[in-house]
């Protein structure tokens, strides 16, 4: 290792000067017996360290071997013991695990300090001072590197936290426009809700009158439907009773012509009219007068029965009329209430933007009253 020449203040970057050879190999020699000396030193300073860990640790060898054999321990097998990194690990672990009293510390300390100012004061003046120079052109060396490793470090840093910070403010003004988005969206989802609410409560509002009129309507049209139902079963029920009448009427009036000697020439027992194989003036006259009273009190029972069964007929018609009106106001009235609910419902979801709107329910076609 060279050395520098003495000088007050390191410079920037010191350069060793050129010497001659043999100065050179004074000096190299001089450094090498300083630093064995210091070796020499911390070895004698350790014994009280080092010596009782290696008479524990090879106390039953000692103990063993006779006054030659330790000599040879000491000599060959304690050194060669310790040669290898593990073994040597080991004592150095053990030997800074002894504690030493405070006292003897103290002692120690004074002892080396009086042995350094022995050592100084027997030093060349001279070669402490280049030795002492020697030192601070390292640590300035030294100094200057980590200034230069710290300010490139610096530098680095400066430009790593810009970039995060341009990084940070270009994220920070993308999330305040996204944060003006979404207030202005806000603002405008509230208007459409409270519109939506307002449009909500009108079409509660009609839907509620509607439904009312319908349940009026249908109360209404059931109440019609019975008293027809009850006209109807009147009429079938006076049908059936003139139907009995004309029967048996019919059933007296056969039997009085049957009865008759001269009806009986004239009609059959099924009431059909027979040829008359007489001819006669009176015969015929008498068959002609009792045949235009019986056709004739025919003719007012087949009108009188062709009436009851139109009205029948025409109470039937306006039954399934009035049925027919019935359920064409059921299905108006299911028919708006999914059209209010679904519009209302597509409404909302399209405002908040969560659904896209679908088509309302198409009403249900209206049933066929049965015939």
């Amino acid at each position: 290792m060279e050395e520098g020449v003495p000088c007050k203040t390191p410079a920037a970057k010191l350069t060793p000067p050129v010497k001659k050879s043999q100065d050179m190999h004074d000096e190299r020699s001089k450094l090498v017996n300083e630093y064995a000396c210091r070796v020499l030193e911390l070895l004698g300073m350790g014994h009280r360290l080092f010596v009782p860990r290696l008479l524990a640790t090879s106390k039953e060898d000692l103990l063993q071997a006779d006054f030659e054999g330790a000599l040879k321990f000491f000599r060959v097998q304690l050194p060669k013991r310790y040669r290898a990194e593990e073994n040597a690990r080991r004592l150095m672990e053990q030997a800074c695990n002894i504690k030493v009293p405070t006292k003897k510390l103290k002692k120690y300390e004074k002892e080396y300090q009086t042995m350094r100012e022995s050592q100084l004061q027997q030093e060349d003046p001279m070669d402490r001072y280049k030795r002492e120079n020697r030192r601070l052109q390292e640590a300035s060396m030294r100094l200057e590197q980590e200034n230069d490793d710290l300010a490139h470090e610096l530098v680095t840093s400066k430009i790593a936290l810009r970039n995060d910070l341009d990084q940070a403010e270009d994220k920070a003004d993308v999330l305040n426009k996204e944060l003006l988005l979404t207030k202005q969206k806000l603002v405008e989802t509230e208007e459409e809700k409270r519109k939506q609410e307002e449009e909500t409560a009108q079409l509660k509002e009609v839907f509620r009158k509607q439904l009312e009129k319908a349940e009026s309507e249908i109360k209404k049209t059931t109440a019609i439907i019975a008293d027809y139902k009850q006209i109807c079963s009147q009429l079938s029920t006076r049908l059936e009773k003139q139907q009995a009448a004309s029967k048996d009427e019919l059933e007296v009036v056969k039997g009085k012509v049957m009865a008759c000697k001269h009806c009986s020439e004239i009609f059959s027992k099924e009431g059909t009219l027979k040829l008359p194989s007489l001819s006669m003036d009176n015969k015929g006259i008498e068959t002609d007068d009792e045949k235009d009273a019986l056709k004739k009190q025919l003719r007012e029972m087949e009108l009188e029965l062709a009436q009851t069964k139109l009205q029948l007929v025409e109470a039937k018609c306006k039954i399934q009329e009035l049925e027919h009106q019935r359920g064409a106001l059921m299905n108006e009235i299911q028919a708006a209430k999914n059209s209010w609910f679904s519009k209302t419902l597509n409404s909302i979801k399209t405002a908040t933007g969560t659904q896209p709107p679908q088509q309302p329910q198409q009403p249900l076609p209206p049933k066929e009253g049965s015939t």
